[in-house]
C-alpha cells in the first residue's frame, strides 16, 4: 500500500517540482523502467530540470556505477544511440549471456549475423549488393532482419532499389553511440564501387 501511495503522490508532481536533491533517485527509477535510452532532453522536459544538470548528475551516476567511487556494481549507465540506459556489466556477459540465451531458440542464424555485418559496414547498401558479397539470395534474411528492427530502409537509389541500414535499437544492443565504433573489419568488404562494377559485368 505504501508502494501505491507513493506511487500516486509521484505522478501528481509538476513539471518543475522535482527537488534536484533527490534528482538521482528520480533519475536511477526512471532508468530502472524505461525500455530503450531516454535522452537527456527528455528528462529535461519530464523533471523540468536543466539539461545541463540532467547531464552532470547521468555522468555521476554512469561513473558511481563503474566503480569510480569505490563500489563495484553488476550492473552500469551508458549513453547509446540517442541517450541512456542502465546495462549489466560487461564483466559479467558470458553468465548474462548464459542466462538469457537458456532454452532460447530465437537467436539470429549465421546467415543473418553475416548479413548485419555486412550492412553494418556497407550502408547504405541494397539487397543486391549483399547478395553479391554474401554470393546468396538475401531477401528473407533482409526481411527478418528488418522484423527484428536491426535494419530498416533509409532510402531509394535512382533504379528505385532500396537501400538498407542499421537502426538505433542496432546500436542499443551493440552497447555503442555511433558505427565509428564498429571494430576495423570493412577492409574485407569489397566497396560498393565495386560491387557496382560486378553488376555491371554480369548484365
Amino acid at each position: 500500500m505504501d508502494g501505491m501511495r507513493t506511487g500516486s503522490t509521484g505522478s501528481e508532481r509538476e513539471a518543475g517540482s522535482v527537488d534536484t536533491a533527490d534528482l538521482r533517485e528520480v533519475l536511477e527509477a526512471i532508468l530502472m523502467v524505461v525500455a530503450e535510452p531516454v535522452s537527456t532532453r527528455h528528462l529535461s522536459q519530464v523533471l523540468g530540470v536543466a539539461e545541463s544538470v540532467i547531464e552532470q548528475r547521468l555522468r555521476a551516476l554512469a561513473a558511481d556505477y563503474r566503480g569510480e567511487t569505490g563500489t563495484r556494481r553488476g550492473f552500469e549507465l551508458r549513453e547509446v544511440g540517442a541517450g541512456w540506459r542502465i546495462f549489466s556489466s560487461p564483466r559479467f556477459a558470458d553468465e548474462v549471456g548464459a542466462f538469457i540465451t537458456s532454452g532460447q531458440t530465437a537467436r539470429l542464424s549465421g546467415p543473418a549475423l553475416e548479413t548485419l555485418a555486412v550492412i553494418a559496414y556497407r550502408q547504405p547498401v541494397t539487397r543486391s549488393q549483399i547478395a553479391e558479397i554474401r554470393g546468396v539470395n538475401v531477401d528473407g534474411v533482409v526481411r527478418t532482419l528488418t522484423t527484428r528492427g536491426l535494419i530498416e530502409p533509409t532510402g531509394q537509389e535512382a533504379s528505385g532499389a532500396v537501400l538498407y541500414g542499421t537502426t538505433g535499437y542496432f546500436l542499443e544492443k551493440m552497447g555503442m553511440t555511433s558505427l565509428a565504433e564498429l571494430p576495423p573489419t570493412a577492409p574485407h568488404l569489397p566497396e560498393l564501387e565495386e560491387l557496382d562494377e560486378m553488376e555491371k559485368d554480369r548484365r
